[in-house]
Formats: C-alpha cells, sequence, structure tokens
C-alpha cells in the first residue's frame, strides 16, 4: 500500500474515532429524543453491570499501605476536573507523590515520570495528564502505572509521605480518603444507560466536592494573540466555552488524549488565518516541542479550606 493511501486510511480511522468519542458524550451528557430512547432499552444491561459493580466491591478487602492516600475521581465517565484539583491538592503537600493510570500514553507499566525535581521521561511515555503534573508541581514525585498497588510501593521507595490517586475510587482494595467530584448530569444510570461508571455505595466512605462551595476554577490567559484557533483534546471540550477570551477566530475539537502532528497544527493556523493556537495546558504539553505559536488558557482551582482539613485530618488518624 503506498504512503498516500496509508495516511488516507489512518485519517478516516482517527477521524471515525472522533466520532464515536463525541457521539458517546452527547449521548450521556446532551442526550437527542434518539438516545434517551436508546438509553432506555439499554437499562436491563445497565442493571446487571451495576450489580456486577457492587458484587466487585463487596469482594475487596482493605489493604492499609503504611503511608497517607488521598484519592480524586468522580463516579462518571469524561472529564470533571481531577488534574488541576489534585494539583492544587498536591502543591501544599512535601514529599507527596501523584499516580495515575496514564490514558493516552504511548506505553504500558510503571514507569517513574518525575523524581527529585527532573522529568525522566517524554509525553508519549507519561502521557499528557501526568505530565501536567510533572510540570506545574516541582518538588512531586509522578509516577504512572496501570496497577496502584505496586505504584504506592513504588513511591514509598522514592520517599514519598503521602500519595494523590488520580481516578481511584474503585481501587476498593487500598485504604485511602476518597473524594469524589460531583458531575452535574440529569442521567444518574449505571453504564451503557448512564455515564455512571459505579456507585456511591452505602458503606463506602467518601466526600462529594462540588465546583464554586468546595472548590472554583481560575483563568489564566498567557501571551494573547488577537486571532486565536482554539484547539483541545479534553473530554467534553464545551466545558471551556465560559471561559473563551475574545479573539477566539474558530474551534477544532479532538477526542480526549489525541495525539496532535505538527502539521495538522500547522494546517489550523493556516485555513484560519490566525496568530496562535489557545491551547490547554493538558494539550500545551504534547506540543511545546513544535515551536508554533500558543497562547495559553491555564485553568487551575482554588480550594476551600474545609478540604485541607479532611485531608490533615485523616492524616492525625493514622
Amino acid at each position: 500500500m503506498s504512503k498516500g493511501k496509508t495516511n488516507s486510511k489512518n485519517k478516516s480511522i482517527d477521524e471515525l474515532k472522533k466520532s464515536l468519542v463525541f457521539w458517546v458524550e452527547r449521548y450521556f451528557y446532551k442526550p437527542t429524543l434518539f438516545d434517551r430512547l436508546l438509553s432506555s432499552l439499554l437499562l436491563p444491561l445497565s442493571w446487571l453491570y451495576c450489580f456486577a459493580m457492587f458484587v466487585r466491591f463487596k469482594s475487596k478487602s482493605v489493604k492499609d499501605f503504611d503511608i497517607d492516600i488521598v484519592s480524586v475521581g468522580n463516579l462518571s465517565v469524561g472529564g470533571s476536573g481531577k488534574t488541576p484539583l489534585v494539583t492544587a491538592l498536591a502543591s501544599r503537600y512535601e514529599d507527596a507523590a501523584i499516580i495515575l493510570r496514564g490514558y493516552g500514553r504511548k506505553s504500558r507499566g510503571l514507569f517513574v515520570v518525575k523524581q527529585d525535581e527532573k522529568i525522566l521521561c517524554g509525553v508519549d511515555i507519561s502521557g499528557d495528564e501526568a505530565m501536567v503534573y510533572a510540570k506545574k508541581l516541582p518538588h512531586a514525585i509522578v509516577i504512572v502505572s496501570e496497577d496502584r498497588t505496586i505504584a504506592i510501593q513504588k513511591a514509598k521507595e522514592l520517599g514519598a509521605k503521602i500519595v494523590f490517586l488520580d481516578d481511584a475510587y474503585s481501587k476498593h482494595d487500598i485504604k485511602k480518603l476518597d473524594f469524589l467530584i460531583e458531575v452535574d448530569t440529569k442521567n444518574r444510570r449505571c453504564l451503557p444507560s448512564g455515564a455512571f461508571r459505579e456507585r456511591l455505595w452505602a458503606s463506602k466512605d467518601a466526600i462529594t466536592l462540588r465546583e464554586t462551595k468546595e472548590f472554583k476554577r481560575v483563568v489564566h490567559l498567557r501571551d494573547k494573540s488577537d486571532k486565536m484557533s482554539l484547539v483541545s483534546a479534553i473530554a467534553r471540550p464545551e466545558r471551556l466555552d465560559e471561559y473563551l477570551p475574545e479573539g477566539v477566530i474558530n474551534r477544532h475539537y479532538y477526542e480526549d488524549h489525541h495525539s496532535y502532528t505538527k502539521s495538522e497544527l500547522e494546517d489550523i493556523l493556516r485555513s484560519d488565518d490566525t496568530d496562535s493556537l489557545l491551547l490547554t495546558y493538558k494539550d500545551f504539553v504534547k506540543v511545546e516541542a513544535f515551536n508554533l505559536p500558543i497562547s495559553l488558557l491555564d485553568l487551575e482551582v482554588e480550594v476551600d479550606k474545609s478540604v485541607f482539613d479532611f485531608i490533615d485530618n485523616y492524616r492525625m488518624k493514622d
């Protein structure tokens, strides 16, 4: 097969993947009449799935790793702002480690992304979210691993005194303090009828955090230009709409964790006739080496003191 045909085939596959991801996000969060009908038809599968998750939860035995562990997650699929919240929490503590699965990375297994203030791998190995932590938290250890238990042991070996788990509510065999970000959705059903991966089980201790109450977003716009092309590969990118500044000429949305090429970004600048690409930090870490004109939409959060009180009280009990 010629190079041209191969590139065309790969582009078609990417477009199909993108369309599927966007359909799923709409189905869960902004359903059409057809989507709501399909959701109702799939209810029996949702009941079976939810029951299986409950059995899984009840079958787990909690293990104490002899280190303070805080998990920040959400019950539903899709973005909820975990990365900026974990960043804000971990920034307060010395000898902190961040552990996450590393969705979208082109690697498998355990990798230490950052240690002793040194970034030890590229974004292809770490994944975009882990690289955000590595760059935003100068003194933290950052580890990616599908197996959180192995990663916790590694963090202890490296000298961590507190571990923050990104998206680990479902790791019921780990003794930890669980925070859950409340996501606004009218569909409270489990997969595949709704967006919920799991329930907040009655015998499970977890603290729900609500935006505007326990934390609020703060937006910093850096290197703004007169004409910008918004490019984003985050879950439910329409969440950015309320934070967009004047000067955004066009919006280009990709599926979560999309790996950009320099040529596709150059094509956007050329076709839109804009001065810069407007990116979130999660997108920026994947393209900073391209040497393209970039404006940064840096989303951070301010956390209410009560959240830190929960963490400090949890640590004192241990």
